[in-house]
């Protein structure tokens, strides 16, 4: 895998507002979106990501199926669909695989090394498709890895890949 960037952190936290608050006040990301009381996407001044950071609420009590607060996850960015499918395919073949979304601005696929750290590889949709896909609903999908490639190819790179930011 060509890893062309990290693309965005994920983390647990235990007080959203809290948190939100720190990263904009401390660091000057801006939200980008907030799921009241689940969640928030915050994005530093000047990029061109959806966000940098996701921060999601797990609340004060912890139960076993809850994870703790912490890192969530890491994305690392490749630059084409082809790479993504390649990514995809080592990881089935590993039994690593445990989860794939498509969340408009991306196409995503989850994975767990052998400790159980959870990380993303991620495409992102050319930033002028952004809009158009957004405006198709819900934020999170199901992937189809065969209609992506059939809307933007195996080749298409975009992000760092295609010498840009967006």
């Amino acid at each position: 895998m060509s890893v062309r960037r990290l693309n965005h952190a994920v983390l647990y936290v235990n007080g959203l507002d809290r948190e939100v608050d720190f990263y904009t006040r401390a660091l000057g990301f801006e939200v980008r979106m907030r799921i009241p009381g689940r969640a928030a996407f915050l994005r530093a001044a000047g990029s061109s990501n959806d966000h940098d950071l996701g921060l999601f609420e797990l609340g004060a009590g912890r139960a076993p199926e809850v994870p703790e607060v912490g890192l969530y996850h890491l994305a690392w960015e490749v630059g084409s669909l082809a790479e993504l499918v390649s990514v995809r395919e080592k990881l089935v073949e590993v039994g690593a695989l445990v989860g794939e979304s498509d969340h408009r601005v991306s196409k995503s696929l989850y994975a767990k090394d052998p400790s159980g750290i959870e990380f993303e590889v991620m495409w992102r949709v050319p930033v002028e498709d952004w809009d158009a896909e957004l405006a198709k609903g819900n934020m999170t999908v199901a992937l189809d890895l065969d209609a992506a490639l059939t809307r933007w190819g195996s080749d298409r790179l975009t992000g760092a890949a295609s010498g840009s930011a967006t």
